[in-house]
C-alpha cells in the first residue's frame, strides 16, 4: 500500500537550480532569515482566502457533497497558482478517498432463545450476521506491556466478548499504572476503539462490548440515525473488518451473569445468533495533498495538516460555514505555502520535503488522515519526522482568562522532548504566542489529543504538535463565521506554526523519537 517514490531526479534539479555564480556565494539555510518570509503571512491574505472558503457557496464542505467538491477545487487552484506541485507521483493533487454510509442497520440479536432487539437492549451501526456456538470471553481485552487477557487465547475467526475498565490491584490502584490514575484503556470511547482494534488484530472476526456508562451515549446517537435516516460513514476498508454489537447491562448478563464481577477471561458456550442486517451508499471524496521537495534530505518528510471539511447544512436549511472549524486552519496552510514557495523562490528551499496535507472527513472520525495513515501513504510513514496539525486557530476560547495572544498546544511532548523544546524556543525567538498546555493533561475530559488528524501520524510513532484556539458558542454551529475571526491573532498562530516548521525542516537532525505512543 505505502507508495516509495523516486527523487534523484528532482534532487538533481533542484542543486541545479541554485547553483550561483563565483562571485554570488551560495546562500546557507543557516543564513537565511525566516523572518522575511514569515511577514507574508498578512491578516488580509488570511482574511481573503477566509470568506471564500468559509462563503455560503461552499455549503458548509460537507464530505461528499458539491460544497466539498468546491473547497477541493479552490485548494487545488491555490497551489497551482503558487507553483507548488501535486504530491502524487501522477501530478494529481487529489488522493481519493474511497468511503462509503452504512444505512441504519435492523434486526435483533438472539441469545439462549431471548430476542434482544436492537436499539434496546443491543447497538449496532454495520452488518453482523451469523450462528454461533460459542465466544471467548476476554475480559477487559487489554494487552499491555506483561499484562494480557489474551494469555493461553486463540480468539482468531471467533467472537469475543468485552467489558469496560481496568483491573485494579487489591490496595486500591489501577494495576497498569500502579497509581490511583487510570491508564488510556479507560479513556472513554477511545478504550472502545483501542480494544476493539486489539482484538480485530488477533484475528476476531467480531466483537460484543459492554460499556454501561457510555452505552446511553451511542444509543441516542443510535437514535439519531433512526430520525434523519442517516448512517455511519466510514472508510470503504473499513466494511471488511469485523464487526463490533454493543450490549448493555439486560443482554450482557444474559450472555455471562456474573459479567460486571468477573474479569477472568473463559470460553462461553452459548447460542449466539446474529440477524443485524445493513445496506451501504458509496461516497467520493478526496484529500489535497502538495509537496514542496527539500533541496538536502527530500526522503524526509515534514507533514502539515488541516482538514478541509465541515459539517454542511444542518435540518432547518442553515449553513454550518465552518470558518474556524477548520477553514482558520485550511487558510493559515495555504498562507505558509505560500511563505515557504517564495523562500524556495529566493534559492532559500526548505532541506526536507514538506507536505502540505489536507484531508477529508475529518467531522466524521479522522477518515481523510486514516486514509493517509493507514491504507495510502503517499510518502513513507517511516521517512515522516513530524506532523504539525492546524484545527481551529481563528478564534478566543471564552472560557479562558489571560492574554488573548494565546494558543493552546497539545502532543507536543507526547512522543518527542526534542520536538516540545525546539517549539517552546522558535516561539521565544520569534512570536511570543503564550503556549498554553491546558488540553495537554493526560486527564483532559475532552480527549481533544484523540480528536483530530495529528492522532493517526501519532499512534505510528510520528512527533506531533496541535494548534487550537479551544471551543466557542459557535462550535459546529451556523454562527461560526468569517466576520467573527480574530484575523490579528490568526496571523501570529500562523506565524508561530510556520517559523516551527522551518526549523523542523531545515535542523540538522529530524526532531528525536523518546517516547512511544499511547
Amino acid at each position: 500500500m505505502n507508495k516509495f517514490i523516486l527523487f534523484a531526479l528532482g534532487f538533481v534539479l533542484a542543486c541545479n537550480s541554485s547553483q550561483k555564480t563565483v562571485a554570488e556565494a551560495p546562500k546557507t539555510i543557516e543564513q537565511a532569515d525566516p523572518v522575511i518570509y514569515a511577514k507574508t503571512i498578512t491578516q488580509d491574505e488570511l482574511k481573503e482566502h477566509l470568506y471564500v472558503y468559509a462563503s455560503d457557496e461552499f455549503e458548509g464542505r460537507e464530505t461528499g457533497e458539491p460544497g466539498q467538491k468546491k473547497a477541493v477545487e479552490y485548494l487545488k487552484n491555490e497551489y497551482e497558482s503558487l507553483g507548488i506541485p501535486a504530491a502524487k507521483a501522477d501530478g494529481d493533487y487529489f488522493q481519493e478517498v474511497p468511503l462509503q454510509v452504512a444505512k441504519v442497520p435492523k434486526g435483533n440479536i438472539s441469545i439462549n432463545n431471548s430476542t434482544f432487539d436492537l436499539g434496546d437492549d443491543v447497538l449496532a451501526f454495520t452488518v453482523a450476521e451469523g450462528d454461533y456456538s460459542q465466544i471467548i470471553y476476554v475480559g477487559y481485552g487489554i494487552e499491555d506491556g506483561d499484562y494480557s487477557d489474551y494469555g493461553g487465547l486463540d480468539v482468531a475467526g471467533k467472537i469475543v466478548f468485552i467489558k469496560s475498565g481496568e483491573p485494579i490491584h487489591k490496595n486500591g490502584n489501577y494495576l497498569l499504572s500502579g497509581t490511583t490514575e487510570k491508564s488510556e484503556w479507560s479513556n472513554m470511547s477511545e478504550a472502545m476503539q483501542k480494544k476493539a482494534t486489539l482484538a480485530l488484530e488477533k484475528g476476531a472476526k467480531g466483537i460484543l462490548y459492554f460499556d454501561p456508562v457510555n452505552y446511553p451515549r451511542y444509543k441516542g446517537y443510535f437514535e439519531f440515525m433512526k430520525t434523519n435516516n442517516s448512517g455511519k460513514m466510514e472508510l470503504a476498508e473499513d466494511s471488511n473488518d469485523g464487526f463490533l454489537v454493543l450490549v448493555n447491562e439486560t443482554s450482557a448478563k444474559a450472555l455471562k451473569k456474573d459479567v460486571q464481577d468477573d474479569a477472568n477471561p473463559q470460553t462461553i458456550s452459548v447460542d449466539l445468533k446474529l440477524n443485524i442486517s445493513s445496506g451501504s451508499d458509496k461516497i467520493s471524496s478526496e484529500n489535497v495533498v502538495a509537496i514542496l521537495r527539500g533541496t538536502e534530505k527530500p526522503n524526509e518528510y515534514l507533514v502539515i495538516s488541516s482538514h478541509l471539511d465541515h459539517i454542511g447544512v444542518n435540518a432547518n436549511g442553515e449553513i454550518n460555514n465552518g470558518a474556524d472549524d477548520d477553514g482558520s486552519g485550511t487558510v493559515a496552510m495555504l498562507e505558509i505555502a505560500e511563505a515557504f514557495k517564495k523562500a524556495a523562490d529566493a534559492g532559500d528551499g526548505p532541506k526536507r520535503s514538506i507536505v502540505f496535507l489536507h484531508v477529508t472527513g475529518e467531522e466524521k472520525g479522522l477518515l481523510g488522515s486514516r486514509y493517509y495513515t493507514d491504507i495510502d501513504p503517499i510518502f513513507p510513514l517511516s521517512q515522516t519526522v513530524a506532523d504539525l496539525n492546524i484545527d481551529m486557530i481563528g478564534r478566543i476560547d471564552p472560557k479562558r482568562t489571560g492574554d488573548r495572544n494565546y494558543v493552546y498546544l497539545i502532543g507536543s511532548d507526547k512522543l518527542s522532548t526534542d520536538l516540545h523544546n525546539l517549539s517552546e524556543e522558535i516561539n521565544t525567538k520569534y512570536t511570543n504566542v503564550e503556549l498554553d498546555y491546558t488540553y495537554n493533561d493526560e486527564n483532559d475530559p475532552n480527549r481533544f489529543y484523540y480528536r483530530s488528524d495529528h492522532y493517526n501520524f501519532a499512534k505510528n510513532n510520528i512527533p506531533i504538535i496541535f494548534y487550537f484556539n479551544g471551543t466557542h458558542a459557535d462550535y459546529h454551529r451556523p454562527g461560526d463565521t468569517p466576520d467573527k475571526i480574530n484575523y490579528d491573532l490568526l496571523e501570529n498562530r500562523t506565524r508561530l506554526i510556520f517559523h516551527t516548521a522551518w526549523e523542523v525542516a531545515n535542523r540538522p537532525n529530524k526532531v528525536l523519537v523518546d517516547k512511544l505512543a499511547k
